[in-house]
This record gives C-alpha cells, structure tokens and sequence, in this order.
C-alpha cells in the first residue's frame, strides 16, 4: 500500500501526454523547445489532477491548459501578438464568479477582447447551480473547468480582476488591477446566484465599455 501511494505518477497517461506536447511542439515551433512544452504538459495534467475528482477527459483538459498557458507566456515575452486587451478574472475556487465573469465578458466582448479565468484554490468542478444561472442568458459553460493560477496567464494579463482571492495574485507592474467585492456563490441556491451573475454584469458592461475607448479620448 505505501508504494502505491510513493508512485502516483504511475497513473500518469504518459503516451498520451506525450504526444499531445509533440503536437503543441510544432504549433510552438520557434518559440518554444519541445522540452519547455512536453514540461508544460506534464504540469498542466499534475495540476488538474489534484483537484479533479473525475480524470476521464484529464488528458485533453491537460492540453488545453497547457496551450492556453504557452500562448500566455508567448505574449508575456512578446513572442506572439496581443490583438485585443487580455482579461483575467481570479477568485478562490475558479468554480463560480470568475467562471461567470469571463463568460459573461466573452458573451458582450465578442471578440474584441480575450479573457481567462483561474482560481488561488481550484475546485474540481463548475458549480451546478452557476452553470443553470448562466444558461437562463443562453451561456454554456460546459466547456468551462476550474484551473489554478499560473504565473504566466497573470504576465499575459492587461487587466486583472481579483475577486475574493487575497494576496495570491502575483504583482506586475504596467497591468490595471481590480479587486470587486461580491458574494461567492458557493451553498446559495438559485436566486442569490442570480443576484450575483446581474452584479456582475453591470461590472463586465462598465470594464468592457472602458477597455473599448481609445487611451486617447
């Protein structure tokens, strides 16, 4: 039993990992060594691991995280393009406001922004009850996954948005810092979500009108 528990990473779909960092190698050709990549991968998938309660789509979570994390750091270092200012909504668990808001700020930015979400201590899934609130406005979630922070999607970030989250975002300078003060969804029923997901529309509509007037008018 005690060597079970010393070797978790046994349970690590190793082929598969693999071969997702070899496909990431080529979209990151020149940017990135394919040690960097295979590294983010297998970081990713341990990351989302700890936390997931259910790992049978793990793998491919694993790469998305990992690619969404490589394209961060690419813009961080300047190495890829910034076409429309980068968001990122933080909170604790990356399960209820920061979910709503990135959802809420993909849906009225429509493509004039980009946005990300994480969480100073990820949940393993998407609160249910946030899920059913956001499809009452027509917005799926199901794609949606509770992921940790990362240094690299905060250096990507023009504008961070902090709610409920403490000290655990790191600091850069050059970047726009937000700390919104709402309820965490967590145990309200149906109604007190609502009340939050119009909260923080009303927020998302003000920052989207803010981020699409020029620096110079």
């Amino acid at each position: 039993m005690s060597e079970h528990r010393a070797q978790p990473e046994l349970l690590m779909p190793q082929a598969v990992l693999t071969r997702t960092a070899q496909t990431l190698s080529e979209k990151y050709a020149g940017i990135f060594s394919p040690q960097t990549v295979e590294r983010y991968v297998f970081e990713s998938y341990t990351a989302l691991r700890r936390t997931s309660k259910i790992h049978t789509h793990l793998t491919t979570l694993a790469g998305r995280f990992a690619a969404d994390r490589l394209t961060a750091l690419a813009q961080s270092t300047g190495d890829a393009p910034k076409e429309v200012p980068e968001v990122l909504f933080i909170c604790v668990h990356n399960a209820g406001r920061s979910q709503m808001a990135a959802a809420l700020l993909t849906h009225h930015g429509a493509g004039r922004v980009h946005v990300r979400s994480a969480g100073s201590a990820p949940t393993s899934a998407i609160n249910p009850v946030v899920v059913e609130a956001m499809n009452e406005l027509g917005i799926d979630l199901g794609d949606a996954y509770p992921k940790p922070l990362t240094d690299d999607v905060v250096a990507a970030a023009d504008v961070v948005v902090s709610m409920g989250c403490g000290d655990a975002c790191a600091v850069y300078p050059g970047k726009r810092y937000l700390d919104w003060d709402l309820d965490d969804p967590d145990g309200k029923n149906l109604d007190e979500v609502r009340r939050i997901r119009d909260d923080l529309d009303a927020q998302i509509t003000t920052l989207l009108a803010e981020l699409s007037t020029p620096a110079h008018a």
